[in-house]
C-alpha cells in the first residue's frame, strides 16, 4: 500500500471502479504531470529544439538538455552526452548492432531468453555479414547458467565480440547477473550490451557499477510517452561508431563530395526529433527520479508473491521461472495447458476489468524451442498496482481455469 497515495496522479486509475491494469511490462500507465508537459509543448512552445533560435526552440532545447542531464545521473553516466534519444529499445539494440563494425566470423553470445529486439538483429547480421551468433542456454528454471556462458566464452575465444543480453526478461522478471557477466566478457576482450528495458523502470541501474559498454532503454515503460527510448553508451564507443540513420543534425556539415558527422549524441538523432516525447520524458524521468527504486521493486515482489501464492497449485497451469516470486520481480507469466491465452485474456478484461498480456511477448524463441504454440498469459505489477488488484487477477484466472480446462 506504500504507493496508494500516487494512484490519483495516473487519469486512468481515477473516478469509481477502473479497470485494473496489470500489462506494465508492455508500457506503463502515465501520470498527469508526463501528459501535461506534452500538452504543454504543443499549447506553448511546439518549436525545433537545437535548431531554430526564436523563443519556442529555445524552451524547447532547454528541456532537451535537462532531459539528457536527468537520464544520465539515473544511469550514472560519465558524460550527458552519452545518452541519445531513440524511439524505443529496439531501436537502440540495432543502433548498436549495425552501427558497430564486424568481420566474418565474429562471435556475438547472447542467452535463450531474449526479446526479438536483441536477437533478431545479431540473426540478420548473421545472415548478412557473416558473423558467428550463439546462444547461452540458461538453467532449467530460466536462471542464468554461469557455468554455460563461461564455456561458451572460452570455446569463442579470441573471436568474441559482444555479450548482448536482458538485464531483466520480459517473459518471466528474471533478472540476469549483468556485473558478473561483463566481468567474464571483459576478460575474454568483449564488448557488453545490455537491455535494460524491463529493469530501468523498477529498479537502480547504474552503468559504471556493472561494467558494461551499452544499455538500451524504453522510456514508455518508465511512465513516459509512446515512440521515446534511449541508448547509453561509453563516449568513446559512440564516437565511433556508425549512424544507422543519417542526414539532418548528423552532419555539422556537408559538400557534395563530402561530410563532417556531428559528435554524439547528434550523430545518432537524424530528422526532426520527438520533441513532445521528449518533454513528456523529462517530466517522467523527474517523476521516477523522486521515488524509492528498491520500494518499487519491493512492492512489485509482494505483489506477485500473492499472485503466486494463489495460482503455483492450480491444475492446468504452470507459472514460467522460479517459482519464488522473489526472483521474478513483478512478472508473473503463465502456461496454460488446455486453454488458448488470448480467450482467457479477453475473458479476464470482459468479465472483471482485468488487462493483461497474452501471447509469445516476442520471445517466439524461447516458446518455439519448448514446442509451446499457444503462448502465455503475463501479468505484469507496476507501483500503481494494489494486493487486491492482483488477487482479483489471480482469482478469476483460477475460475476461468476451473470453468474453461
Amino acid at each position: 500500500m506504500m504507493f496508494n497515495h500516487l494512484r490519483d496522479d495516473f487519469p486512468t486509475l481515477s473516478g469509481e471502479d477502473p479497470a485494473v491494469y496489470l500489462d506494465n511490462a508492455c508500457m506503463t500507465l502515465r501520470p498527469q504531470p508526463v501528459i501535461d508537459a506534452i500538452r504543454t509543448y504543443y499549447e506553448q512552445s511546439p518549436g525545433c529544439g537545437g535548431r531554430s533560435v526564436h523563443r519556442y526552440a529555445n524552451v524547447v532545447s532547454r528541456r532537451m538538455a535537462n532531459c539528457r542531464k536527468n537520464l544520465g545521473e539515473l544511469f550514472n553516466a560519465y558524460q550527458t552526452n552519452e545518452i541519445v534519444f531513440t524511439k524505443n529499445a529496439t531501436h537502440s539494440l540495432n543502433q548498436v548492432a549495425k552501427g558497430l563494425s564486424w568481420n566474418k566470423g565474429d562471435i556475438v553470445l547472447t542467452t535463450d531468453r531474449e526479446h526479438n529486439s536483441n536477437l533478431v538483429p545479431w540473426l540478420q547480421l548473421e545472415e548478412e555479414q557473416g558473423i558467428d551468433h550463439r546462444v547461452v542456454a540458461s538453467n532449467d528454471d530460466n536462471t542464468f547458467n554461469m557455468e554455460n556462458f563461461e564455456k561458451a566464452c572460452a570455446e569463442a575465444g579470441n573471436k568474441l565480440k559482444m555479450v548482448s543480453v536482458s538485464h531483466v526478461g520480459n517473459l518471466d522478471g528474471v533478472a540476469t547477473p549483468v556485473k558478473e557477466i561483463a566481468k567474464v566478457a571483459k576478460d575474454h576482450g568483449a564488448l557488453v550490451c545490455i537491455d535494460g528495458a524491463q529493469s530501468t523502470p523498477h529498479m537502480k541501474v547504474d552503468v559504471q557499477d556493472l561494467g558494461i559498454d551499452f544499455m538500451a532503454f524504453s522510456i514508455h515503460k518508465m511512465m513516459g510517452p509512446s515512440g521515446m527510448g534511449g541508448l547509453w553508451g561509453r563516449m568513446e564507443l559512440l564516437e565511433n561508431m556508425r549512424s544507422i540513420q543519417s542526414g539532418g543534425s548528423t552532419v555539422d556539415t556537408s559538400n557534395y563530395d563530402s561530410l563532417k558527422w556531428s559528435p554524439p549524441p547528434a550523430k545518432f538523432e537524424g530528422g526532426l526529433g520527438n520533441y513532445a516525447g521528449i518533454l513528456g520524458t523529462d517530466a517522467a524521468v523527474d517523476y521516477l527520479a523522486k521515488l524509492d527504486l528498491d520500494a518499487i521493486h519491493e512492492h512489485e515482489v509482494k505483489l506477485n508473491t500473492k499472485m503466486t501464492s494463489i495460482l503455483k497449485d492450480v491444475d492446468g497451469l504452470s507459472i514460467i521461472g522460479p517459482q519464488d516470486a522473489k526472483q521474478r520481480g513483478g512478472i508473473c507469466s503463465i502456461i496454460l495447458e488446455n486453454i488458448d491465452a488470448h480467450d482467457v485474456a479477453i475473458l479476464l478484461d470482459e468479465a472483471a476489468g482485468v488487462m493483461v498480456r497474452s501471447g509469445m511477448h516476442c520471445v517466439h524463441s524461447w516458446f518455439n524451442a519448448k514446442g509451446i504454440e499457444r503462448g502465455s498469459l503475463r501479468a505484469s505489477a507496476y507501483l500503481y498496482n494494489t494486493e487486491d488488484e492482483v488477487k482479483l487477477f489471480a482469482e478469476t484466472l483460477v475460475e476461468a481455469v476451473e470453468a474453461l480446462g
